[in-house]
């Protein structure tokens, strides 16, 4: 009976101890925990950019003159060759002041005596010329009947010619002189009288096939020649073209492939790279900080019907793979932290924290190659806090 007393108090102290060093044992920390999995690790450059059409066609006025209202719209399909971009007409000739209308008129009275005088020469021409052809045949029938030389018969021919040919020189200053009284007068011309119009028009048509981007002059007016109407290009042939830091650009090399991330739809498109340009640029950043930035052109490698919803001038991101790591262990690198030089990460082994040192390869700023030190399914904490060590209890939060 006394031993049978002996033991209950043996085992109640025995209980009480356990409860007592579980009351001050301290609660199990709180951690997220993650997994070492398989897959492929991307090593990525990161740039922002925008679409662009390939071959853009800006639509010129050719003449000096008024355009009519361009009717077409932004989105338009266009037909090379076909599509009527714009109307044209003649501009109105300009307001003439007094001064320039009295040197006009005078230019007319002028050319107007010229005029006069070359039609002088015309008749002068024209009686010399009738003359010599009538001493030319007088001449013919004396030499017929062996009463002149061939010499005389000759000379009379010379001379017939050298009229007509003085004909001829008469005629053309006759015309130069009608034009020049010609262009006297159309300075005199004013804005609104019945010779100043023109009803000739020119008629612009689209250079390629495609829609019409942008409309850069819309309403009626009087513009220049060389003036800009419309842009015109093809939205089938789209590229890439991203803004990359210099230092990051020397890395990318053609060929490579891109992922274009944050376009506005629910998956990534495929791209790969075509040129990175030769030469860079300057810009400043937000920050105010001067960067050399480089253009890097891509095109795509997904169809159209994947981005169908691009355009012109669309804001895009770009993830360029320049190295990769194919069916590889990785872990997230928020679960990496340094321990004395070494990369580490703390395991779970049954529900205690363990720091493990590991061996990483590839990374980039998700998740980090696993080349030893762990297994695939091994448990791991991320994010860990100033509460977790070595051997402390842990479970999930």
């Amino acid at each position: 009976m006394k031993k049978i007393k002996l033991y209950l108090k043996i085992a109640l102290g025995v209980v009480a101890a356990g409860l007592l060093v579980m009351a001050f044992m301290p609660d199990p920390a709180l951690v997220d925990m993650d997994t070492v999995k398989r897959g492929d690790v991307l090593v990525t450059l990161d740039g922002e950019g925008k679409t662009k059409i390939h071959d853009i066609y800006v639509v010129y006025s050719p003449i000096e003159g008024r355009v009519t209202r361009i009717e077409a719209e932004q989105g338009d399909t266009v037909t090379a060759g076909e599509t009527i971009i714009a109307n044209m007409l003649p501009a109105d000739p300009r307001f003439v002041d007094s001064r320039s209308e009295i040197q006009a008129q005078a230019d007319i009275n002028g050319a107007e005596a010229a005029l006069g005088f070359e039609a002088a020469k015309l008749e002068r021409a024209e009686a010399e010329l009738a003359f010599a052809r009538s001493e030319l045949a007088r001449t013919q029938r004396l030499y017929d009947n062996g009463n002149v030389s061939i010499a005389r018969l000759e000379q009379a021919e010379l001379v017939v010619r050298l009229r007509e040919t003085e004909l001829n020189t008469a005629k053309s200053g006759m015309e130069v002189a009608k034009s020049a009284l010609d262009a006297a007068r159309a300075r005199l011309v004013q804005p609104g009288t019945a010779n100043a119009g023109d009803s000739s028009s020119l008629v612009v048509r689209a250079p390629v096939s495609g829609k019409v981007l942008r409309l850069l002059h819309k309403s009626e007016g009087v513009i220049p020649a060389g003036t800009p109407l419309v842009e015109v290009g093809n939205p089938e042939q789209l590229e890439i073209v991203i803004e990359m830091l210099s230092r990051d650009a020397v890395k990318v090399e053609p060929g490579d492939m891109a992922l274009i991330k944050r376009w506005g739809g629910d998956e990534d498109i495929a791209a790969q790279v075509r040129v990175v340009s030769p030469s860079g640029f300057t810009k400043i950043s937000a920050l105010g900080v001067e960067e050399q930035r480089v253009n890097i052109y891509l095109d795509f490698v997904d169809g159209r019907e994947k981005w169908r919803g691009l355009g012109d001038a669309f804001r895009v991101e770009a993830s360029i793979i320049v190295d990769r790591a194919d069916d590889a262990l990785y872990v997230p690198i928020s679960a990496l932290f340094r321990f004395e030089g070494n990369w580490s990460v703390f395991a779970v082994e049954d529900g205690t924290a363990v720091r493990r040192q590991v061996e990483i390869g590839r990374m980039n700023d998700q998740v980090a190659e696993l080349l030893g030190g762990l297994s695939e399914g091994n448990q791991i904490i991320i994010h860990p806090g100033g509460d977790v060590d070595d051997g402390v209890s842990v479970e999930q939060r």
